[in-house]
């Protein structure tokens, strides 16, 4: 799954170029613990050069309340052209989720480990996202599928992270085009380390969040680096 990400150098003018885009409508301003709930930034398939925002966590047009988004942080990319939530999105509802980080825990042998996983170059990079409007609020969803061989060791899921040539590709082709995408990342693009326990609170929104944290072996204490 994905539970936690970053956007932590939201610099104006790497994402105009990145992402090809003419307008931004965000506040650009760093955020190193993005939860589920909050507004993270969004480029929809309606407007392929504006950076907008959306609620994480997607609430179907035809739901009766909001408390289902927070089961629907995450969609599958193996039933997410079926699941009668996520199937109308993902035929006409794409969208790219901006990043430059995501965090996952190994829960194996011991107290959870959480884990920051970036691109080698430090980049922006999109996940793939499905939207919806619910009330006059957009929110949205981010695609996992199997995990890279840098996350198998981790967890069993991973967010699908479109490379750079297919981002326009996931807001424009046809459904059944899009689901060729749904793939896990080249691991070999990939880096991981360990962090702090920082994260594990959506308050602390902080750099120190970001930061190489090395733990003794069997203490689960540790410093940063």
């Amino acid at each position: 799954m994905c539970g936690r990400f970053s956007f932590s150098k939201p610099e104006k003018q790497l994402l105009l170029n990145r992402f090809g885009l003419t307008e931004i409508k965000i506040d650009l301003k760093p955020r190193y613990n993005i939860a589920p709930s909050q507004k993270v930034p969004v480029i929809f398939n309606t407007a392929s050069d504006i950076l907008s925002d959306a609620q994480w966590g997607l609430i179907p047009s035809w739901a009766k309340d909001d408390k289902v988004g927070y089961k629907m942080i995450n969609a599958r990319a193996e039933t997410v052209a079926e699941k009668p939530a996520y199937r109308t999105p993902f035929k006409s509802k794409r969208c790219l989720i901006i990043a430059d980080s995501f965090y996952e825990w190994n829960k194996k042998g011991g107290p959870k480990t959480p884990y920051r996983f970036m691109m080698k170059n430090e980049d922006f990079f999109s996940f793939a996202g499905i939207y919806d409007e619910w009330n006059g609020i957009t929110t949205c969803s981010i695609i996992t599928t199997e995990p890279n061989d840098l996350m198998k060791n981790i967890h069993i899921r991973m967010p699908v992270i479109l490379k750079k040539e297919d981002e326009k590709k996931w807001l424009s082709v046809k459904p059944d085009d899009a689901k060729e995408l749904l793939k896990p990342y080249p691991s070999g693009e990939m880096k991981m380390y360990e962090i702090s326990e920082l994260i594990n609170k959506p308050e602390n929104d902080t750099i120190d969040v970001i930061k190489e944290f090395k733990r003794e072996k069997n203490k689960g204490l540790g410093e940063f680096s």
